[in-house]
Formats: structure tokens, C-alpha cells, sequence
């Protein structure tokens, strides 16, 4: 049985998915359009929250993005692309791989409901640029950790990467980019060209989150 990811193009899910593909797993994907509680009833059904991404693998379940490839590491010892935990610097590589949702991610949930998703007067722009600026004061680690790193671990590409990566791209589609600092846009673009990430963010691309 493959692992299957429910996803929506643009959404956390692509963490994941980008995930599987640097490990070259067997995995089957099922594409939504966003937010999928509205558009798919019966995904309800599925995962009661109504979120993506939803993750099986046999008897496993999850929905939380980060989790996912912390899991894909340690089910399948892909430390090729993650860290022991005896290395000495495991710590960092948590904190960057939940350091990616909780204080980046998050803020530019509100930037993307607010901006693009709710109509008319549900619109709030106060509100988005508030949480836009929350966003990009919350790079300040990143900014002086990347200006000479290359990676974020180990001098080499982890699942951290993928889930800080996502992160960065999620504010590229918001149009925040342009108050990235030159190494943080340095480090978006190593992490865009890899082959894996071009292939993992043009599946399901018609059903994008942001058209």
C-alpha cells in the first residue's frame, strides 16, 4: 500500500509532498481545491478537520505538515535528509523544522484569508498588513543564520529546509518577497531549483490557493 497525501496546491501540504519526492518514496496523491471543507464535502469524512494536508500511511494518519516529514525521517531512516538524534546539532534542526510553522507560517494565514480568500467587507487590510509585518519581523534568525550558511543544518539540505522553504515561498506567492533581505532570497532560490520542489509545487497547479 503507498502512502497517499491529500493536497491542496500552494497549501502546507507541498511540505510533504516535496518531502516525498527528494526521498524518491512511492506515495499517491489526491488533489483538492482550497479550502477543501467547502469545496469537498466528503473529504469531511476523511479528516474531520477539514485541513491539508491529511497524511496515511497504513495505519498512520496525520495532518500536521512539519510532523509528516519528521515521520518520513524517522519511519524510513532518511537521514540523508535529516538528523540523528546524537547529532550535535538536533536541536537546531527541531527548532527550525516547527520553527517554520508556529512563528512563520502562521502569520501569513491571516495575510492570505484576509487578502485573498474572504470578499468584500470581510476583507480586513489592517489586518494584513499587521500579520505581514509580523511575518517578516519574525525572519530576523533567519536572515544572520543564513547569511553564511548555505543550509540550515549540518552544511547540508535537511527536512528543515523543506519546511522553512515553504514558509518563504508562501510569502513569494503573497507578494512579501520583495522585503526579504538578499541572503534570505538567496537561500528561497537554492531551495526552488532543486528538482524535487519544481516537481512537488506544479502538481495540482490548475487548483492553485491563490487563483
Amino acid at each position: 500500500m503507498k502512502m497517499k497525501l491529500w493536497h491542496c496546491h500552494g497549501a502546507r501540504s507541498l511540505r510533504p509532498l516535496w518531502a516525498m519526492e527528494e526521498m524518491q518514496l512511492p506515495y499517491e496523491v489526491e488533489l483538492l481545491r482550497f479550502p477543501p471543507r467547502f469545496f469537498k464535502k466528503d473529504f469531511l469524512a476523511i479528516n474531520p478537520l477539514g485541513t491539508v494536508p491529511f497524511f496515511q500511511d497504513h495505519n498512520t494518519t496525520m495532518t500536521e505538515s512539519s510532523g509528516i516529514c519528521h515521520y518520513l525521517v524517522e519511519k524510513y531512516s532518511r537521514y540523508d535528509v535529516g538528523l540523528r538524534p546524537d547529532h550535535s546539532e538536533y536541536g537546531d534542526y527541531l527548532n527550525w523544522l516547527y520553527h517554520s510553522d508556529a512563528t512563520l507560517t502562521f502569520p501569513q494565514t491571516i495575510v492570505l484569508r484576509y487578502s485573498k480568500l474572504e470578499q468584500g467587507e470581510r476583507r480586513l487590510p489592517q489586518a494584513v498588513e499587521d500579520y505581514a509585518a509580523w511575518f517578516i519581523a519574525r525572519l530576523r534568525r533567519l536572515d544572520a543564520h543564513v547569511e553564511s550558511r548555505e543550509f540550515l543544518c549540518d552544511e547540508r539540505f535537511t527536512i528543515a529546509d523543506i519546511a522553512v522553504g515553504y514558509a518563504l515561498h508562501l510569502g513569494q506567492s503573497l507578494g512579501l518577497d520583495s522585503q526579504y533581505t538578499p541572503q534570505v532570497k538567496d537561500y528561497l532560490a537554492r531551495l526552488q531549483a532543486r528538482p524535487a520542489f519544481k516537481k512537488a509545487s506544479t502538481i495540482g497547479a490548475d487548483q492553485s490557493v491563490l487563483n
